[in-house]
């Protein structure tokens, strides 16, 4: 079969007109179309399902696809027919199973084919009033359950979506009908409960508490409003049945099957934290596609229409969406989108909003950071400049950044930056070094630098910043070991690195583990004690491993025995953690890669890295160095994979087990129908069967309940495994919070006797904390010109040794870190919610601290009971 067919299929209206191709479809549609027809008799199978997959996978180009379909169906009704049909089993399927992304391109779809004429109009207005009356019915307090609005929200949304694509079609034909839906959306809206996502937006300023501020399905109603106003004319929507509606209008229009919406989740239960537990259920299965950034001033991005807007972030998403792992072709068909006006900055706004999207983006950072590259290199002249624009209004806004926002940026931005030979205008931020040093635009160019030289090397970042000398000070210190025990003539040889050469010589003399444990316990242990031993030996294997990642795993499978011999408790291990520390001073990147395969061996702990985490040196780094939350992020994130991985593991056991007892029970039987077959010999009765079968066949039998069995062993050691890494994870949880709880209430400004909680933004001169001790010495500030940003309160000292300025920035990291947590594990969260209440939360808990902790479950509780 020729696949030219497919080719011509997937080229319609591949162009726009802004980047050199035709506004003109209708030549690649005559020219797909008389092809198709070639091909129908010998290939209609195929044909059918190709021409369903591009209209799901390929969703921009929907319309084209419509008109190929209505052209079809001139000749061929059965084959329009079938495709109405199967579109409807597809959106039924998608429906009950909760596929919310291919819900709503088929409506989409759906809308293409009426548009030329395939479809009634009058099946559209059913399908959208099922889906209206289901969304209603789900609010009703009787009927439904309102914890679920977030499935209800998403069935109106999915008729406004596809509204931009047939509301004309639909206000031409049937006005009546259409408006009935309208009112019926109008009604839906009035009596939703609003989303305020507040909790959930990059830039933590007081806008979210704007009671004027729109959610989003809100500004889509506008949006829609304003389309129906200005008579449902779409410029980003092609209208390609224009051009054959001589045609078109002939054929038959075929009626659209009813569906069916699941039924509404009823529950029984008055407590709140199963209500939440269930809007938090709802709020995963049907999130939120799109958060939007608005980077650029309004004299800067395209001029275009809202409901234009909306459709161009439509056509980005769905192309993000389905090319995701194919990193050229989802850049290509970006620049190619069906529209006759330029979209680089909506773009590029969409595409940053997704990578920032809370509480995690739809697909890897990496994705995004790919499709970028590529979309630099398809639009040279014009995307480059519209990504520096995009960092410079990025930047200048970082302090009010949401903190993990800030880190997924500096990850992109270094990444960004290693693909195009590390060049950037840095003179532009020259200024930063003349900053506090926890100032957030200096501690972003720090990270940046400090992830850089992770992606190259110490001399080639220092090169690409010599046009802005000043910078060179933010550069962390040249990457190597600080090993205590280096031998150097210069200094006095001490009983440590005695034994510390002789360990070294142990180890290159391939001593066992066992012997070289012998050797510390009776050499090092009684004469100088644990935590001596501790030094030297952790100090000495780490020297050892310090060539390399490689090295350094080598070391640890071999000798990691040691290490734990020293090590069995938390106070150990903290000590392990501070020499680790030590060694990789100069190394943020080593320091966490061997914590972290540590905790991969059961070295350390995970509530020991915690303790370590917020151990009073690495509290003091919260605000100028990612290296404490670094480490916090992996330790909390291998954990609850670890529980991830064995959850999928014990689903595919399961599986297995149940494909074992079949075959066990197969083979058992076929082995007993070939006993039971006999014959007489000699007037007694034996099996007719020769031998050599039946021994084949026990042996299977046999073989076949061994494997049952294994699995069912392999099934209950997971299962064992997975109730202590749930264990596990709920102490670090209780453990995590508690934490965060105690060193911000030691930090936090007080609540005034008024009640009102204090804005630590933009140096609130209502935060008044008591003066510190004056013996305590402040915190050092790094600024060259010797003054702080906060002019005159940087004279005060707070209890903590800062200035105000200063404790501001540490609580707004610390409180941006918690809000990072308690949204990544949310679901985690809500399983524990109750121990949380009892153990972490109990008594007056500052304002600011609750509202954090529970901000990735705000949108989940009705009641505020927990903000």
């Amino acid at each position: 079969m020729s696949a030219g067919w497919r080719t011509l299929l997937l080229r319609i209206g591949d162009r726009c007109p802004e980047y050199g191709g035709s506004a003109d479809h209708k030549e690649h549609i005559d020219i797909c179309y008389n092809v198709l027809s070639r091909e129908y008799e010998h290939s209609k199978d195929d044909i059918f399902e190709f021409l369903l997959q591009c209209a799901e996978q390929l969703p921009h180009k929907i319309p084209f696809f419509g008109v190929l379909v209505g052209l079809i169906n001139l000749e061929n009704e059965d084959f329009a027919k079938g495709i109405v049909d199967t579109t409807q089993a597809n959106l039924q399927d998608a429906l009950h199973n909760e596929n919310s992304d291919r819900v709503r391109i088929l409506l989409r779809f759906l809308c293409g084919l009426m548009c030329s004429k395939v479809i009634l109009p009058n099946s559209i207005i059913e399908t959208y009033e099922i889906l209206l009356s289901a969304a209603a019915t789900i609010l009703d307090e009787e009927a439904g359950n309102p914890s679920w609005q977030p499935r209800a929200d998403f069935y109106v949304y999915c008729i406004l979506a596809s509204l931009p694509w047939g509301g004309s079609e639909l206000f031409e034909q049937v006005p009546d009908e259409l408006e009935r839906v309208l009112v019926g959306i109008e009604s839906y809206i009035s009596i939703r409960r609003h989303f305020d996502d507040i909790a959930f937006s990059v830039f933590e300023t007081d806008e979210g508490n704007s009671p004027n501020k729109k959610d989003f399905m809100e500004d889509l109603w506008d949006r829609i409003q304003v389309l129906s106003r200005n008579g449902w004319k779409v410029k980003s929507v092609p209208k390609p049945h224009l051009s054959f509606e001589a045609q078109l209008v002939v054929g038959k229009s075929h009626r659209f099957p009813s569906v069916s919406c699941p039924p509404p989740i009823f529950t029984m239960s008055v407590s709140e934290i199963l209500k939440g537990q269930e809007k938090h259920e709802a709020n995963l299965k049907y999130p939120q596609r799109l958060r939007r950034l608005h980077i650029f001033p309004t004299n800067k991005a395209e001029n275009m229409q809202p409901v234009d807007r909306f459709v161009v972030e439509e056509y980005i998403l769905d192309v993000l969406l389905f090319f995701n792992g194919c990193r050229k072709e989802c850049a290509f068909y970006l620049v190619s989108l069906p529209v006759p006006f330029r979209y680089e900055y909506l773009m590029a706004e969409t595409i940053f909003s997704q990578l920032l999207l809370l509480p995690n983006p739809p697909f890897r950072p990496i994705y995004y950071t790919l499709v970028i590259i590529d979309l630099c290199k398809a639009l040279p002249a014009a995307f480059p400049s519209v990504v520096v624009a995009a960092v410079h209004a990025l930047f200048d806004r970082i302090s009010n950044m949401d903190t993990e926002c800030r880190t997924r940026l500096i990850l992109w931005f270094s990444h960004h930056l290693s693909n195009f030979q590390f060049i950037w205008p840095w003179q532009e931020w020259a200024s930063v070094k003349g900053l506090p040093k926890w100032a957030p635009q200096r501690v972003f160019v720090q990270e940046v630098l400090e992830r850089e030289i992770r992606l190259s090397y110490f001399e080639k970042i220092k090169q690409s910043i010599e046009d802005a000398a000043e910078l060179e000070g933010l550069l962390p210190p040249k990457a190597g070991p600080n090993f205590r025990y280096q031998t150097d003539e210069s200094k006095e040889s001490t009983d440590s690195h005695r034994l510390s050469k002789e360990l070294v010589g142990m180890v290159r003399g391939r001593k066992t583990t066992r012997d070289i444990i012998l050797w510390v316990e009776e050499q090092i242990v009684p004469a100088n004690g644990a935590k001596f031993a501790v030094g030297v030996v952790s100090q000495t294997l780490l020297d050892i491993g310090s060539k390399s990642f490689t090295h350094l795993i080598t070391v640890l499978e071999r000798y990691g025995q040691i290490i734990s011999k020293l090590c069995p408790d938390e106070e150990m291990q903290l000590l392990l953690m501070d020499e680790v520390s030590a060694y990789w001073k100069n190394s943020t990147q080593m320091t966490a890669i061997a914590i972290d395969r540590m905790m991969g061996y059961r070295l350390i702990s995970n509530l020991a890295i915690v303790k370590w985490v917020f151990s009073p040196a690495n509290v003091d780094q919260f605000h100028v160095s990612d290296r404490p939350w670094e480490i916090l992020r992996n330790t909390v994130s291998k954990t609850y994979n670890r529980v991830s991985d064995l959850r999928k593991e014990i689903q595919t056991l399961r599986k297995n087990i149940q494909v074992a007892k079949e075959a066990s029970a197969k083979a058992i039987k076929e082995l007993e129908e070939a006993k039971s077959v006999l014959e007489v010999i000699e007037g007694q009765p034996v099996p007719s069967e020769r031998p050599g079968r039946l021994r084949r066949l026990q042996a299977f039998a046999d073989k076949a309940k061994e494997e049952e069995v294994t699995t069912e062993d392999s099934l209950e050691a997971k299962e064992a495994l997975l109730a202590r890494g749930l264990e596990e994870g709920k102490e670090l949880l209780r453990l995590l919070f508690k934490s965060f709880v105690h060193v911000l209430t030691e930090r936090l400004p007080p609540v005034s006797a008024d009640g009102d909680v204090p804005n630590l933004r933009a140096g609130d001169p209502n935060v008044t904390i008591p003066a510190g001790d004056p013996e305590v010495a402040t915190m050092e500030i790094d600024n060259e010109n010797g003054a702080d940003n906060n002019g005159q309160l940087n004279g005060q000292n707070t209890k903590a040794g800062y200035s105000i300025g200063e404790l501001e920035q540490w609580c707004l990291c610390t409180l941006g870190y918690l809000k990072s947590f308690s949204r990544q594990y949310a679901t985690e969260i809500w399983s524990h919610i109750a121990l949380l209440d009892e153990e972490v939360f109990v008594g007056s808990v500052h304002p600011l601290i609750q509202k954090a902790a529970f901000s990735g479950l705000c949108r989940s509780i009705s009641d505020g009971s927990h903000l």
